[in-house]
């Protein structure tokens, strides 16, 4: 396996959830990691918790639905860095309301921009200096709904994720001769603060059948440690054992 000592990570929406459990791994293997999010409190508990690991960490306070804010925190990290080798997007964000007869503009923009264009122009910004050095890992955290998408993952979230999806087949075939990594992963349920935006959070007991942030880092991990030569380019994971879904799809179809 590769080290990661010396390399320099961004890992968005770290500030909880699957991010926090990345960058807390990426910090463990040795790598300098830079942490993004829209709020600084829950960043500051990601760092603390690194640096209590023996890692270090460094914040970057971003609104990834702003382009302008993106372009600057780039900017500084690559004025600090040079280059940032693994860049893993993850920040993500569903809309309430899941059916698509009542998902309204706001809610489709907002969902677009944080999924899609966000991520895609902070790849953008940071490709120039990852070409210049000829290497590079950009790991995009999809999701299942990607694949198949219905209206638990419900019609904005899923077109989203799907676009992400392809995006990342698309940058995969014009940057692999630069010698830039790209790998999706493509999650099932997992037990993450997003659920709570459900029209029917779920209950402790379905918690407990989901998969854990952890479950997901592991998976990134396994990616950005192969060896230079190798490639994971896509990875699909789900729970082991499914759960029942019928009033999870009843709330999910109503208006609220």
């Amino acid at each position: 396996m590769e080290s990661l000592v010396g390399r320099n990570a961004l890992v968005t929406g770290a500030g909880s959830g699957i991010g926090r459990a990345i960058a807390l791994d990426l910090a463990g293997a040795g790598a300098n990691v830079s942490i993004c999010g829209r709020r600084i409190v829950p960043l500051e508990e990601t760092r603390n918790a690194i640096l209590a690991s023996g890692g270090e960490a460094e914040i970057s306070v971003c609104d990834l639905m702003d382009p302008e804010a993106i372009e600057i925190m780039a900017s500084q990290l690559l004025e600090k860095r040079n280059c940032i080798d693994i860049l893993v997007n993850n920040a993500g964000f569903s809309s309430k309301i899941r059916s698509a007869r009542y998902i309204g503009p706001d809610e489709w923009r907002d969902v677009m921009n944080v999924n899609t264009l966000g991520p895609a122009m902070l790849t953008k910004a940071l490709l120039p200096a990852m070409i210049d050095k000829g290497s590079g890992h950009v790991v995009m955290i999809s999701s299942m709904a990607a694949i198949r998408s219905g209206v638990m993952s419900g019609a904005v979230y899923g077109a989203a994720k799907s676009a992400s999806r392809v995006y990342m087949n698309a940058l995969d075939a014009e940057v692999r001769k630069y010698g830039i990594r790209c790998t999706t992963i493509l999650p099932g349920e997992v037990d993450t603060p997003i659920l709570d935006n459900r029209a029917l959070p779920p209950n402790e007991e379905a918690r407990g059948l989901m998969m854990r942030p952890e479950d997901i880092s592991s998976a990134v991990m396994m990616a950005v440690l192969l060896p230079q030569r190798a490639n994971v380019i896509e990875i699909a994971i789900t729970a082991t054992v499914p759960r029942d879904m019928t009033d999870d799809v009843k709330a999910a179809l109503s208006r609220r």
